[in-house]
């Protein structure tokens, strides 16, 4: 049986060179571990993928060819790198693990070599990096936070120096495991009390009428037995179906639907009555969104299979959520995979399809109706700069506020943002626009 190490090497491996995200790497291969080992797993692989920049400039001075290492090899010292600068385990343990698994099929005495010069020059790092956090260069910031340079760079021009720091910071944050209560079957207090009953310790969330913040380290598969009363979904993605306010009796197409936290939620607010076409083109991602419609016992979604640039509408809606595709740069804390995956020139890319998709989206509502846009990415060209060219060409839309009032501190300008330093959530970008009767 693999330890809990050569698992933690297994999933970097995934995550890196298959392009897996962490969370389905890690619910594979933790399938059999007890909640203790399953906690370190995860402590582990989300740290070392969290940090793999800080971890890299902590090695690379002991290193003469990092570029020249098997990446399972560089993952090993990444993990006792990890262990030794940011856990509290032993740090013997850490090396002798590390050579131990070399010993399998790599390099141990590399390994130990590099593994024992990072123990012995642990102080020295560790000032290095605090010296790192009072110098604020961009190249300092990116390496203390381990942020790709580019996007360190484009903050620092947003919100200057500490702001830059505090929200990279948060990024790097383990994220509370939010949950939304299902209206139609249960209350808040009730979940809650479940919860506490295993002890696990819940609070309701500020601002979501329906949510719930899990306090400590828990997964989603710990409270599997309430799957038909919640849905695991951070609490800035339940501010945009509210933004929507969707009604009774309604009909409203979800254009980017899997895997149908919002189309879910949509529906639980018009109490199930009406009708939500809920549109993906993902296959896997489709089934999800079909077994959380069955899980909360809803009625009055239709899923359809299609890609939404080639989804025709019978008849008009009266509102349309377009949750786009995009960059997740807003989401960082719960995938720290996606600050590597992306460069500036990708958020172009980016905008150019969802100016695609809401245009072609626009055609199908009402006169009058409402349709939200919105995006988990911090960054303007996927927001406010693609709200702007589709007013400046769409001349029988607009901007329209909001009347609830837990939503008005996140709207500015009828924009609508939220942040992790600032919210303690993820990064959504949101906007409420109306069709000219």
């Amino acid at each position: 049986m693999e330890t809990t190490r050569e698992l933690a090497i297994t999933a970097l491996h995934e995550i890196w060179q298959g392009g897996r995200k962490p969370k389905d790497v890690l619910e594979d291969l933790s399938e059999s571990l007890d909640k203790r080992d399953r906690a370190f797993l995860m402590e582990l692989v989300y740290g070392v993928v969290r940090f793999r920049d800080t971890l890299d400039w902590a090695l690379e001075g002991f290193l003469k060819r990092p570029s020249g290492l098997g990446q399972d090899t560089l993952n090993n010292l990444r993990l006792a790198a990890f262990q030794l600068l940011f856990m509290r385990v032993p740090h013997w343990a850490a090396v002798n693990e590390a050579v131990e698994l070399e010993k399998k099929k790599g390099r141990p005495e590399l390994v130990n070599a590099v593994s024992r010069n990072v123990l012995r020059n642990l102080d020295s790092l560790m000032e290095r990096l605090r010296g790192m956090k009072a110098d604020k260069t961009v190249k300092c910031i990116a390496a203390l936070t381990s942020h790709p340079q580019w996007l360190i760079k484009r903050w620092v021009k947003r919100f200057g120096e500490d702001e830059t720091i505090e929200l990279a910071e948060a990024n790097n944050r383990i994220p509370p495991l939010t949950l939304r209560v299902n209206t139609l079957k249960g209350m808040k207090r009730q979940v809650i009390n479940e919860l506490s009953r295993i002890g696990i310790e819940g609070e309701p969330t500020v601002f979501s009428p329906v949510g719930i913040k899990l306090r400590g380290f828990h997964i989603y598969k710990e409270i599997f037995f309430l799957k038909g009363l919640i849905m695991a979904q951070d609490e800035a993605s339940q501010l945009i179906s509210y933004l929507l306010d969707p009604r009774p009796g309604e009909k409203i197409l979800d254009a980017c639907a899997a895997p149908g936290g919002k189309a879910t939620h949509i529906a639980q607010i018009m109490q199930d009555r009406g009708e939500v076409v809920a549109v993906d083109s993902d296959r896997k991602r489709m089934e999800r969104l079909i077994e959380n419609i069955s899980n909360l016992g809803l009625s009055s979604i239709k899923a359809v299979h299609a890609d939404i640039l080639e989804y025709t509408a019978q008849e008009p809606f009266d509102r349309i959520l377009l949750d786009a595709p995009c960059s997740s740069l807003g989401v960082i804390r719960r995938r720290p995979d996606v600050k590597y995956r992306h460069k500036p020139q990708d958020l172009l890319r980016f905008r150019t399809n969802q100016q695609k998709i809401l245009r072609h989206v626009s055609k199908f509502l009402k006169p009058g109706g409402v349709m939200v846009y919105s995006v988990c990415s911090t960054e303007p060209e996927e927001g406010e700069e693609v709200i702007k060219e589709f007013l400046n060409e769409s001349e029988d839309f607009y901007i329209i506020d909001t009347s609830l009032p837990f939503l008005k501190g996140f709207v500015k300008n009828g924009f609508l943002r939220t942040y992790p330093h600032i919210h303690d959530m993820d990064g959504f970008f949101g906007v409420r626009l109306c069709r000219k009767a």
